[in-house]
């Protein structure tokens, strides 16, 4: 059962991700890795807040639990996706939006969580 719910909360976010990247893709265009960063922004914010809300509300039982987080967040956030980006920005030598690329990723995403489980904290205390 547990791999199932990993699996079905793998496949919804997958496609999750798909319609976002096509959706920012369209709106931004392709030029630079929008959509990947936003994703996985969204995603850490997202798992801080699943996981401080887990922790301080809800005890949901653990093929729930990895439906969420293994299963959907999981594949909703891209980091293969990350470092193919990374490598085809260098590639193109277009050295300084590959650098500020992995720098808004990582600073931005530890952020989101960050931000995730302070949201948490405040709305449920």
């Amino acid at each position: 059962m547990m791999y199932l719910s990993i699996a079905v909360g793998g496949a919804v976010g997958a496609c999750a991700r798909f319609g976002m990247g096509s959706l920012v893709g369209r709106l931004l265009g392709h030029g630079y890795p929008f959509g990947t960063l936003i994703v996985n922004i969204l995603g850490s914010f997202l798992m801080g807040a699943l996981i401080e809300y887990m922790a301080l509300r809800w005890s949901p039982s653990p093929e729930v639990r990895s439906l969420l987080v293994t299963g959907f967040l999981g594949a909703f956030t891209t980091f293969s996706t990350f470092s193919l980006d990374v490598a085809v920005q260098m590639q193109k030598g277009a050295y300084l939006a590959a650098g500020g690329y992995i720098a808004a990723s990582v600073v931005f995403s530890i952020g989101g969580l960050f931000a995730g489980l302070y949201l948490m904290r405040m709305g449920l205390s």
